[in-house]
């Protein structure tokens, strides 16, 4: 029988927050270069980085990311968090990944946005794996200069590491429409973004976001109530980016059998797999295909296009997506190669 690690599946994850990923080597690291060494051991620090099986809903899942937040205040912090999640995606056998932070959360010690994201930056070039930055405005009350502050360093930055932007936080409280005139910044800068919709709140929020522009939405798995919303998603070619352990542990669903991936696939929907937080769900986008995978019968053929549909939909030039989606199909097909017959007779 095939060993699990040998399967491709799981080589794309477009969905990915720096700061709900820190594993706790990497959270030790962090809080050295900050000048305050963790004294926490490894099972007390993992239960400060993830959540709680008890956890209720979107709001409890987002109060997890105080602690790590705390330790990415200085630039030397976010560059070396971007740096070493590279190196364990590569570890991982992943083959790129887009990381997505909110830069106005990293203010709280005096650093600006612009140093935040340059920061980033930094970290990125410090590996050869193959990433992007997202960077995420924030549902809140008053903050909306931050937001439009964010938007103007992503356009800055949008040829040197930043590939779009995002609108993250608090869905239910925060409605998706009061945010129009945000996207409509991001359209004037010609910022790409996809934005959190159809996760704590119904098909209405996947719904103004489509209306904003967004070409990718984050999670936007409460579309499936909506049939004829699922049509237009379908052709207008939106790709959802579906995290089923996250939606899990928001109690958005209570099994994986239950994610509608596959229905909106089936449907005519782009739609790809991502961990949306490694650390704080306990997961990675290897371990959504597996998961998801078995729970709904995926075939090879449905992981794969599952996968080319990350890649199709990666924030990278259309001649990288093409490549992108070249190197999915290769590792797709030596892993075919290499199956023993007797796996691929039975």
């Amino acid at each position: 029988m095939e060993k699990a690690a040998s399967k491709p599946y799981g080589l794309i994850d477009l969905h990915l927050h720096l700061d709900g990923s820190l594993s706790p080597s990497i959270a030790r690291r962090l809080a050295d270069l900050g000048g305050r060494p963790l004294e926490l051991g490894e099972k007390a620090l993992l239960s400060r980085l993830q959540v709680s099986p008890g956890c209720r809903d979107l709001n409890e899942y987002l109060a997890c990311f105080d602690f790590p937040l705390q330790l990415l205040q200085m630039p030397r912090q976010v560059s070396e968090a971007v740096f070493l999640l590279q190196e364990e995606l590569h570890s991982r056998g992943l083959l790129y990944a887009e990381l997505r932070f909110a830069p106005q959360l990293l203010t709280r010690s005096g650093m600006s946005q612009e140093e935040a994201v340059e920061a980033a930056i930094e970290g990125l070039s410090r590996s050869d794996f193959p990433a992007r930055l997202i960077l995420c405005a924030m549902r809140g009350e008053n903050n909306m200069d931050q937001n439009e502050e964010t938007f103007r360093v992503a356009a800055r930055h949008l040829s040197d590491g930043v590939c779009a932007v995002d609108l993250a936080g608090a869905e239910a409280l925060w409605p998706t429409s009061n945010y129009a005139g945000l996207f409509s910044l991001a359209r004037e800068l010609g910022l790409p973004f996809t934005i959190h919709a159809g996760e704590a709140s119904g098909p209405a929020s996947v719904a103004d976001a489509l209306d904003m522009g967004a070409v990718r939405i984050g999670h936007g798995v409460r579309s499936v109530e909506d049939p004829a919303l699922v049509k237009r998603l379908a052709a207008a070619g939106v790709t959802l980016e579906v995290c089923p352990t996250s939606n899990i542990n928001t109690r958005v669903y209570g099994a994986y059998g239950l994610c509608p991936v596959m229905r909106l696939n089936d449907a005519g929907m782009k739609v790809c797999l991502a961990s949306d937080n490694m650390t704080v769900s306990g997961t990675d986008v290897r371990r959504e295909h597996a998961l998801a995978g078995k729970a709904l019968g995926m075939d090879e053929k449905d992981h794969l296009t599952l996968d080319l549909a990350a890649a199709e939909a990666a924030f990278v030039s259309p001649e990288e997506r093409l490549a992108l989606a070249a190197r999915v199909r290769e590792a797709y097909a030596a892993a075919a190669l290499d199956e023993p017959a007797s796996s691929r007779e039975g």
